[in-house]
């Protein structure tokens, strides 16, 4: 499985931005897709994760409410809306892949998630 993440940036606190992943090849090898972040300094963070099988999500308390995590149709694809931007969203995101679904109750763990995008930069930032 291969991901393509996009559409990081440079946004005002307050703003909004949509990241999207695609993912190519083995696109049945997988039962969730997950969002993480990585500040500089910190730990990579899991933030949000949707199941492909009934689309159970999860939201980390630091985005509930302001992040929303959808699929395509054909579940080649995630994407994450991040509205009412703050400065302490700044973070390199990235999308991945997990043979396991998403749990409703538990972030995602990134030694759970097999297959990542490259990361995109997300800078909120007046």
């Amino acid at each position: 499985v291969q991901l393509q993440a996009s559409g990081g940036g440079l946004v005002q606190p307050g703003g909004s931005l949509r990241l999207s992943c695609a993912a190519s090849g083995f696109t049945s090898d997988y039962y969730a897709f997950g969002w993480f972040r990585q500040a500089p300094g910190k730990e990579r963070e899991g933030i949000s994760c949707i199941s492909t099988s009934d689309s159970t999500t999860y939201y980390a308390d630091s985005v509930k409410g302001r992040f929303t995590i959808s699929t395509d149709s054909a579940k080649n694809a995630v994407y994450l809306q991040m509205n009412s931007l703050k400065p302490e969203d700044t973070a390199v995101y990235y999308c991945a892949t997990s043979a396991y679904t998403c749990s409703s109750y538990f972030s995602p763990r990134p030694n759970e998630y097999d297959y990542w995008g490259q990361g995109t930069q997300v800078t909120v930032s007046s």
